[in-house]
């Protein structure tokens, strides 16, 4: 059997109720297992990792975001970390036996029902989107769920599915597919969010940085201390171990030191080879958060 992973983050991590909801809507689904699933309070987002066949992750993402866009309102979401709907993003990525064609496929499959069912925009992102303008995610949400009126009334921001207008409470959904990525947020010891924000720049790829690094600097204001929060999109071409030595580096200019880091998700275990999470400070690290030990469960 193919397997295909898929990762739907959402626009609330505060209200356990709600997260536990979306969780029981992916463990009561057939064809496809819970991984993992995590809330962080100050991004105010939950990543939640299933895998399955694509027809079961079919029926279980549209039975997960009809729930997240009936339990979750944007018009009063405040949270650090950019979003663009209720159900921010839907990535799907090949495992065991797929193709990437066949996540393209999902990804449009999925993205044009969302739109029909539930009324909600969808724009196609990465290896989905035939679209080169807009095939990054950080273009796609670029003015965030505020900005979706101004942004979708430009011909050229219609789209790919759904009402050219976006949802009142939801926004609207990026659905795509992709390679596996981590994400991995490092705490600076200050509050300064500038010092946060010139280390984001100095790695990520887009201005400068690391290749296959995505970087923002975010507050964490109910801990009094600021986050380089970062997507690796290529932790074979840039090892995690050195984006933590250069965020480490970067953050000394400014005479500022590295508290903790932490992945939210799995990670695959080849990403960790040639350092330890000793070393690169991961606080919560459990073997459980190995892509591997939890795929192994699957035939359990």
């Amino acid at each position: 059997m193919s397997l295909i992973e898929c990762v739907p983050n959402v626009s609330e991590g505060q209200r356990a109720e709600v997260v536990e909801r979306l969780a029981d809507e992916i463990r009561e689904a057939s064809g496809v297992r819970l991984l993992d699933y995590s809330a962080d309070p100050a991004h105010n987002r939950s990543v939640f990792t299933m895998a399955g066949s694509a027809e079961g992750l079919e029926t279980a993402v549209l039975a997960f975001v009809a729930r997240a866009v009936q339990l979750i309102d944007l018009r009063t979401h405040r949270g650090e970390h950019p979003r663009l709907g209720a159900v921010d993003v839907v990535p799907f990525i090949p495992l065991g036996g797929a193709s990437m064609s066949e996540c393209v496929a999902l990804a449009r499959t999925v993205g044009r029902s969302i739109a029909v069912r539930l009324n909600v925009p969808v724009y196609l992102y990465e290896e989905a989107s035939s679209n080169q303008a807009r095939r990054h995610l950080e273009d796609i949400r670029r003015g965030q769920f505020e900005g979706l009126p101004a942004r979708m009334a430009q011909p050229e921001w219609a789209p790919d599915f759904g009402p050219s207008t976006p949802h009142l409470t939801a926004g609207a959904t990026a659905v795509g597919a992709r390679h596996a990525l981590i994400a991995f947020n490092v705490n600076l010891a200050t509050d300064r969010i500038d010092v946060a924000r010139r280390v984001a720049s100095a790695v990520r790829a887009s201005s400068g940085g690391l290749p296959g690094v995505k970087a923002l600097g975010l507050s964490l204001a109910d801990r009094g201390i600021v986050q380089v929060s970062m997507n690796l999109t290529n932790y074979e071409q840039t090892p995690i171990g050195v984006v933590f030595e250069r965020v480490v580096a970067e953050a000394a200019k400014a005479g500022v030191a590295v508290l903790e880091s932490e992945i939210v998700g799995l990670i695959p275990e080849a990403a960790l080879s040639g350092t330890t999470p000793t070393h690169l400070r991961l606080t919560k690290f459990s073997e459980k958060q190995i892509l591997e030990n939890r795929l192994a469960d699957l035939s359990n």
